[in-house]
């Protein structure tokens, strides 16, 4: 299988440098415009890649199976007993209430609910009742 190989080897690297250069394009006595020698530099790297990249790259190895010779123990199940932790629950004492009147000297605000929202009414005092007006006399003849 080596010599086959290497028979292969041999015979591309002669006949590589035997071959004459080819000429693309036909512009002058070198060959066609730059991007035609580009592609065909990328074609022949591609085409020795493809020729020469498996022997290159490392192949991956593949161990057999691995065998132990001892035994193993394993310790025979235990019950298991779960527990669960006591809870001790704390009840705060609610807050205390908040007013739904707050007085002022010259009116109060009371906290109404209309069905959707809250809001707070301002409810002024009444006027004081006017000063006591002594009734006027009476006088004879009247």
């Amino acid at each position: 299988m080596r010599r086959l190989i290497a028979l292969l080897l041999v015979a591309a690297l002669l006949v590589g440098f035997t071959a004459p250069a080819a000429y693309a394009g036909g512009r002058g006595h070198r060959g066609g415009s730059t991007a035609t020698n580009v592609a065909l530099g990328l074609a022949s790297f591609a085409v020795f890649n493809q020729l020469v990249g498996p022997l290159l790259h490392p192949r991956p190895v593949y161990a057999g199976p691995v065998y132990v010779s001892q035994p193993v123990y394993v310790a025979p199940p235990q019950p298991v007993v779960y527990t669960q932790p006591s809870q001790v629950v704390v009840v705060q004492p609610p807050p205390p209430p908040a007013p739904s009147v707050v007085y002022y000297p010259h009116g109060r605000y009371e906290l109404h609910y209309n069905g959707s929202q809250y809001y707070w009414a301002w409810i002024p005092n009444s006027p004081p009742p006017p000063p006591a007006v002594p009734p006027p006399p009476l006088t004879p003849g009247s």
